[in-house]
């Protein structure tokens, strides 16, 4: 697939001043923590405690202001960690979209909002003034060093936006969480359901959460088709951002896993096995899986060299070379290459 070939953008995923980075998400995010924490009375808690649930949302869904402002204490179901958010504020004239969250957040949230007697929530706790609410924001900014106009909730919109594509979660599942329209997405995007798109999102939230494991060189679809063979099964994959992805398993594996056409999957291929060519063409190789790319960055080693590419659609994909392999093939930032692995290195994983 040609590297300039992708789909609709929401936003760049580099840092270009207008957005924050996960640090500062962070740092803003202790701000609101400690500042709900530090009145002594119950109502000026009561009252600090609803801003920071305002932020909290903001700040790991994505949603609009005035999404979370038209929240219901019914539309966050705290058991399956669940937000319905719906467009068009009060009134709810938009379409209304399921977002997942962390099981830490729904229980903070749960904490915020049902108070530790779990009694229910009034329905309006969420109905607080727009001008207060950006006011606050912008004081928790300023208070560690943020400029205010990085702390709108606007400017958290994009931030975790912007958080999302570096995580490598893949731009249609991003889309459908912020609520972006998709009208030019690829007819792959229209064959995943919304169950399926939740299941590749709660993939990326309880990754986020845990911080253990990585999600580069990870591609999230469904098997499109399997051929078996007398030992082995050749599997493809079509992932949610529309590229094919061929691995070969065991006949044993396929019927331990349970595969079949059509069902969700993970395919994962560790960074030694992923190889970097440096061709305007397609290389000849025996690599039954091979996407053309940009190099982003290089981590240079005495030994060996850590190379990231993007491919279409903003998927990132790792190798790891030896750095005199890298200086003899003259690898370099911004360059246009070809990353390829072979389908016998693919591991697949069901949820």
């Amino acid at each position: 697939m040609p590297a300039d070939t992708h789909h609709a953008r929401i936003t760049p995923t580099g840092n270009d001043g207008r957005c924050l980075d996960t640090a500062q998400m962070e740092k803003l995010e202790q701000s609101f923590l400690s500042w709900a924490d530090a009145p002594l009375r119950s109502d000026t808690r009561r009252s600090r405690e609803r801003i920071l649930a305002i932020f909290l949302l903001i700040r790991n869904t994505g949603a609009r202001l005035n999404e979370v402002l038209s929240l219901k204490p019914s539309d966050i179901d705290f058991k399956n960690h669940m937000v319905q958010l719906c467009k068009g504020g009060a009134k709810r004239s938009g379409p209304c979209r399921e977002v997942e969250i962390s099981e830490a957040l729904s229980s903070e949230l749960d904490k915020i909002l049902n108070g530790p007697e779990k009694k229910s929530a009034p329905r309006g706790i969420f109905q607080v003034d727009p001008g207060h609410v950006r006011r606050k924001f912008y004081e928790r900014a300023e208070a560690v060093g943020i400029p205010r106009e990085l702390g709108t909730p606007d400017a958290i919109r994009r931030s975790r936006a912007v958080e999302l594509l570096q995580n490598n979660m893949p731009i249609p599942v991003v889309q459908k969480i912020l609520g972006h329209g998709t009208p030019n997405l690829v007819a792959s995007y229209v064959e995943f359901s919304n169950d399926e798109m939740k299941q590749v999102a709660r993939y990326f939230v309880d990754k986020e959460t845990s911080r253990k494991t990585s999600a580069r060189n990870a591609f999230f679809g469904k098997i499109s088709r399997i051929r078996k063979g007398d030992i082995q099964s050749v599997i493809e994959i079509l992932s949610v951002a529309g590229h094919t992805v061929v691995a070969v398993i065991t006949n044993d594996s396929l019927s331990r896993l349970g595969l079949r056409p059509g069902a969700m999957i993970i395919a994962e291929v560790k960074a030694p096995w992923v190889t970097v060519y440096k061709s305007d063409k397609e290389p000849n190789s025996t690599a039954q899986n091979s996407f053309r790319g940009i190099v982003q960055r290089i981590t240079r080693g005495k030994v060996a060299s850590e190379v990231v590419v993007r491919v279409a659609d903003g998927l990132e994909l790792c190798s790891i070379i030896t750095e005199e392999s890298r200086q003899r093939i003259d690898i370099r930032e911004n360059d246009e290459v070809w990353v390829g692995f072979n389908a016998f290195s693919v591991v697949l994983h069901v949820d």
